[in-house]
């Protein structure tokens, strides 16, 4: 069933259409960035369903009902052309969004992505989900902050630095939903069929996404550029600007 999204509206332009990762939101996954895109074009964020003001769901999240409810809620809000930008599992449902709705994209920038969860990424979303069964929230904030900040970043952090960043963590309701979702994502038999220019935008010190599985997403998409940041997981904390430059260069080649 195709729903619409609370959302968010900003700038004018070409449309931009923001899609972001399990347990994330648009404030917590593009909130550094949104001013900037916003200059050049308007930008449409929803939230997935237990993400921002949008109600958790009754129902598991499948990613063909996400990629039309995302696609639908910024065709209710006046946009009816757009590239996607998307982050982690916000990749996937851009990619289904691409191949269930072609006439309205115009192209992909994939930042964090994957197209199915290897063993590797399987076994740290399964610790993910028990953590969040258990409603630790403290060895759940641990786990994250561990799993999803690069070595680099994470080792300059001061103790009270580490500590804040663990302590600030926020988990959505629909976290759990959008997780079980990660879990079950396969577009690798999909990727052929994209026909609008793609960047995607790999984060070399990931270890919930390896870089390499970030590079095979790229391999799978018809003349699909690909390059590389120094950072993990949250590129919008560690590498913000460099994610921001490769974004606005190549929005403004298309």
């Amino acid at each position: 069933m195709t729903e619409h999204f609370a959302h968010v509206v900003r700038g004018s332009g070409p449309g931009l259409l923001l899609a972001h990762g399990a347990g994330g939101g648009i404030e917590a996954n593009y909130g550094p960035i949104l001013d900037d895109l916003a200059r050049t074009h308007t930008v449409v964020g929803p939230d997935y369903p237990g993400s921002g003001a949008t109600p958790r769901s009754d129902r598991p999240l499948d990613l063909d009902s996400l990629a039309d409810s995302l696609v639908a809620t910024a065709v209710s809000a006046g946009v009816d052309r757009f590239t996607i930008l998307g982050y982690s599992l916000g990749t996937a449902v851009a990619v289904r969004a691409a191949t269930r709705h072609p006439e309205r994209v115009t192209g992909l920038v994939l930042t964090a992505g994957f197209a199915h969860p290897t063993n590797q990424m399987r076994l740290a979303v399964d610790v993910w989900r028990a953590l969040l069964d258990q409603e630790n929230q403290e060895l759940l904030a641990k786990y994250l902050t561990f799993a999803a900040t690069g070595g680099r970043f994470l080792n300059s952090l001061s103790p009270a630095d580490l500590d804040a960043a663990v302590g600030g963590l926020v988990v959505p309701p629909g976290t759990p939903d959008q997780v079980d979702l990660v879990a079950a994502v396969d577009t690798r038999a999909e990727l052929a069929r994209i026909a609008v220019p793609a960047l995607v935008i790999g984060t070399r010190q990931d270890v919930l996404v390896p870089a390499e599985v970030q590079r095979a997403l790229a391999d799978g998409i018809p003349g699909a550029e690909y390059v590389e940041i120094e950072s993990g997981h949250l590129m919008q904390i560690e590498a913000r600007d460099d994610w921001l430059a490769h974004i606005q260069k190549f929005l403004s080649r298309i």
